[in-house]
């Protein structure tokens, strides 16, 4: 007999079609038959060795977060539940042209310093990869939920040419194009670049242009964080369609928003934009997460300049008074790089963690409310922040607008990515709640989007972005990666005040046809493993 049938169920099944009921039956971790209105067709109904009732539920297939921050989160909570109990049955990660492969020793050590906002130090990992078929192995030992993985840009700039703001030799552009061939053959499924964040950011566009047209040869994708999601965002985003139908290689912008005071409203000139490439052949697709703040670190704000050298010369700029005046300059009046070219609000800016215990009374506060009650200007405390806690905060970026973030969301070529940072003591709600939030927020609340277009948002169109044959869809001979929900429950249990809440509603939640959270608790399962690019 099957492993498993799902009986009843209201199956929605990726492809945007109207929902319908049927029998689901799962077997060797593959849907093996689908039978529709078997109840009311009086037929012979499929059995199988456990049956599961999902009367009421709609099933879907496990949604897929284009744009995850689990590197190493992935590697140190075997519970995952941040992930897993949305329904989340795989995360691209990798991203933002920051991550642990392909490094060396020297590179490893910066990175971890650069990204520890993100990630955390990583003192509880035991790095003994290097490069991106060792760190996809290291997956393959068993993992929560699926991971594909993205080259860092920035990454590999820093392991070949350094921190430094220069163009690159002709031969270090060479080792980086071997560099991202080896990791795309060892099963990288495409390249990111942070471009507000360095050494990614001091990459010229001929340079990112030759590394894509080798991304396009082996079938993968680029997926920038653009220059700009400020002041120059449609000219940032015009430069990426641009570059990458330069390169022939398919494009996916990350957290495609369009933030800050001078960007509202304007998000239907961003998909005019995308719309006329679209029409013109290109082939582009965007991630979004539901909500309108942003998040990132507080060291990401910082002038290029500054960063110049890797994070130790950048705490030593901050120490030096001449230095660190040009530096709040630049934030203040001028408009950063790493602030999108807009000169920082500071009571945008609220801290949601820090990497050292003692600076926690800073947490859940902007930088002009911290600065207020030490009687300093606001530069002064975000100074401090970043010295005694080695560039460690995150922050809260209180800048986008509703109008957007619902515009963009209903485009055709939309998917849902977190971006969710997992690290600090007060994160973004996006991390534990951007896939429940989509379901019950904007799609029975509001009605944005209609739940067979939300589900096809959440599955198979990234599923195709990642060309992956077998998986965003329920289909017989598809991966039993499935979501059981209920659509007059679900909901992010995740807000700003409590953002470690998990979700409501998704009480089933299958990899492989293993259940990793069942009857609304985690299980022990490790059905995750890596989903390598698919050769072309």
């Amino acid at each position: 007999m099957a492993d498993l049938v799902i009986r009843d169920a209201d199956v929605v099944d990726g492809s945007g079609a109207p929902a319908y009921r049927a029998d689901v039956v799962v077997d060797g971790g593959r849907i093996v038959s689908i039978v529709k209105e078997a109840a009311a067709a009086g037929c012979q109904r499929p059995g199988a060795v456990r049956e599961l009732d999902a009367e009421g539920l709609v099933l879907a297939p496990g949604f897929i977060d284009m744009h995850a921050h689990s590197d190493l989160a992935l590697l140190r909570d075997p519970d995952h539940s941040a992930k897993a109990a949305q329904g989340v049955t795989l995360e691209v990660i990798g991203q933002d042209g920051l991550s642990y492969a392909p490094v060396d020793d020297r590179t490893l050590g910066e990175v971890r310093r650069a990204i520890a906002g993100w990630n955390g130090p990583g003192d509880d990992v035991d790095f003994d990869w290097r490069s991106v078929g060792e760190y996809l192995d290291r997956l393959d030992r068993g993992i929560a939920v699926n991971a594909a993985y993205l080259i860092p840009q920035g990454t590999v700039r820093a392991l070949v040419v350094g921190w430094e703001d220069r163009e690159a030799t002709p031969e270090e552009l060479d080792r980086m194009r071997q560099s991202v061939a080896e990791g795309l053959e060892q099963g990288a499924v495409g390249l990111s670049s942070g471009l507000t964040y360095t050494p990614g950011m001091y990459a010229a566009d001929a340079e990112l242009t030759e590394l894509c047209r080798v991304v396009a040869r082996y079938g993968g994708y680029y997926c920038p964080h653009h220059r700009s999601y400020g002041a120059g965002a449609l000219r940032a985003y015009e430069e990426m369609v641009a570059l990458a139908r330069e390169a022939d290689c398919a494009l996916h912008l990350a957290h495609a928003t369009m933030n800050f005071g001078v960007n509202k409203g304007r998000a239907p000139e961003l998909l005019s934009l995308l719309d006329d490439a679209l029409a013109a052949g290109a082939d582009i697709s965007l991630d979004t997460y539901p909500y309108t703040p942003g998040s990132t670190t507080l060291a990401a704000l910082l002038p290029s300049w500054a960063g110049e050298g890797g994070p130790d010369a950048t705490l030593r700029r901050l120490a030096d008074e001449a230095r660190a005046e040009r530096i709040r300059h630049d934030l203040e009046v001028t408009g950063s790089d790493g602030c999108h070219g807009v000169p920082v609000e500071w009571d945008t800016v609220e801290i949601s963690g820090v990497t050292d215990p003692a600076l926690a009374e800073y947490v859940g506060r902007t930088v002009e409310e911290s600065a207020a009650l030490r009687g300093e200007a606001p530069w002064t405390t975000a100074r401090r922040l970043l010295v005694e806690d080695r560039l460690g905060p995150t922050i809260l970026q209180h800048v986008g607008h509703e109008e957007n973030v619902r515009a963009i969301m209903r485009h055709r070529v939309h998917t849902g990515g977190s971006d969710g940072i997992l690290q600090g003591a007060k994160p973004h709600p996006r991390a534990y709640g951007t896939f429940p939030h989509y379901l019950g927020r904007y799609v029975r609340e509001l009605d944005v989007l209609s739940l067979e277009e939300c589900v096809a948002h959440l599955t198979s169109r990234p599923a195709a972005r990642l060309r992956l044959p077998d998986r965003g869809l329920v289909r017989e001979g598809y991966r039993a990666d499935l979501v059981l929900l209920d659509p007059a429950t679900v909901a992010a249990g995740s807000t700003f005040d409590r953002p470690r809440t998990l979700p409501t509603g998704i009480p089933h939640v299958l990899i492989d046809g293993r259940f990793v959270v069942e009857d609304g608790r985690r299980t022990d399962v490790l059905a995750g493993r890596s989903v390598r690019r698919t050769p072309v």
